[in-house]
């Protein structure tokens, strides 16, 4: 008699919508992404017509309109470079974690990496781009072990709740440091200031592409982790049976996760919620399987980002909204939603 294993493989049990429905909403997505990029080029404190446009794409910058789509147009790629960053970086710690408030900046990892690139600056004359982003992305490693080591103390081991009120305490303590060290210094206390906000005004190409290979590593330790993270969400000793190394598909994943937020922190300062918002949306869309998940959070992330920065234009116009303030705002209270109508101890 042949035995025959019924045991759903982890990706089976997780997916629950049509791939049609998947595909359809993707399409939408990227539809979302393209008109967002367009508008982004062509809105700011300066009125540009589709002839500005196409002239700055062609390498013109004569007229000032032109000139303004030639800086626009690095800002733009900054703005879904870093979203889709973090909206992946998010989407992988909640999976991790089994955290529904899993979050860079909730959980203390922006921070971390904001305070060793000031410490740098500071202390050792960091100076070019990527001993800078290694530098963040030290710190945001750190963080991240040090919010888990303490959200893991006693009992019932590293509960979200606990992360969450270990990430935020955490957070308050190395914004404290950070501003310890950079007010006494004249010569980069204004700069560090505004980047610590977070946005992606003054962008240009020359400052993205130092970055640009440490997000795609990033991106994809993140994306090959799906399945193993599809393992997990059926629970450590489920995921250990079916052959998966747990510590190390955890430590793996979260790599990608940090190296992610340690690069898009260094580029653009600490920008907040993306990871936390886009996640939960996407799962509305595509359902819990990470092999849709994770690619939808990095698309929907780049399209949050990019709207807060064109909304962030237009509020305050002819001044501008930096778009970490914008995000703030909107994840704040998606935050304080997900604490009061979730039970948070696991995802």
């Amino acid at each position: 008699m042949t035995l025959v294993d019924t045991t759903p493989s982890p990706d089976a049990a997780l997916s629950r919508r049509p791939g049609s429905a998947r595909f359809l909403w993707l399409l939408v997505v990227l539809a979302v992404l393209a008109a967002l990029m367009a508008t982004s080029v062509a809105i700011g404190s300066r009125g540009v017509g589709w002839s500005d446009i196409v002239a700055a794409l062609g390498g013109s910058s004569n007229t000032i309109e032109e000139a303004a789509v030639t800086k626009r147009i690095p800002r733009t790629v900054l703005a879904v470079v870093v979203g889709a960053a973090l909206g992946l970086a998010g989407a992988v710690m909640q999976g991790v974690t089994r955290n529904p408030l899993a979050d860079p900046g909730v959980l203390g990892i922006n921070m971390g990496a904001s305070l060793a690139v000031v410490v740098g600056l500071a202390w050792f004359g960091l100076f070019t781009a990527t001993s800078i982003i290694w530098t963040a992305i030290t710190g945001a490693a750190l963080a991240a072990v040090f919010v888990h080591a303490v959200g893991s103390l006693g009992r019932g081991g590293a509960t979200p709740l606990k992360l969450a009120l270990a990430g935020a305490a955490t957070s308050a303590a190395l914004v404290s440091f950070l501003t310890a060290i950079a007010l006494p210094r004249g010569d980069i206390a204004e700069g560090v200031q505004s980047w610590e906000v977070g946005g992606v005004g003054g962008a240009s190409f020359a400052t993205i592409t130092p970055v640009l290979p440490f997000l795609l590593a990033g991106a994809a330790i993140s994306i090959l982790s799906a399945r193993s993270l599809n393992s997990l969400a059926l629970g450590d000793e489920l995921a250990a049976g079916l052959g998966e190394r747990v510590v190390l598909v955890r430590a793996v994943a979260a790599g990608g996760s940090v190296l992610l937020c340690g690069a898009a922190t260094a580029v653009a300062g600490p920008i907040g919620f993306v990871g936390l918002v886009v996640p939960h949306l996407c799962r509305l869309l595509v359902g819990v399987d990470h092999r849709w998940l994770l690619p939808f959070s990095a698309l929907t992330g780049a399209c949050l980002l990019t709207a807060a920065d064109v909304l962030g234009r237009i509020v305050a116009r002819p001044a501008e909204v930096d778009v970490g303030i914008i995000t703030a705002l909107i994840g704040a209270p998606f935050f304080i939603a997900i604490v009061r109508r979730q039970k948070v101890r696991e995802l």
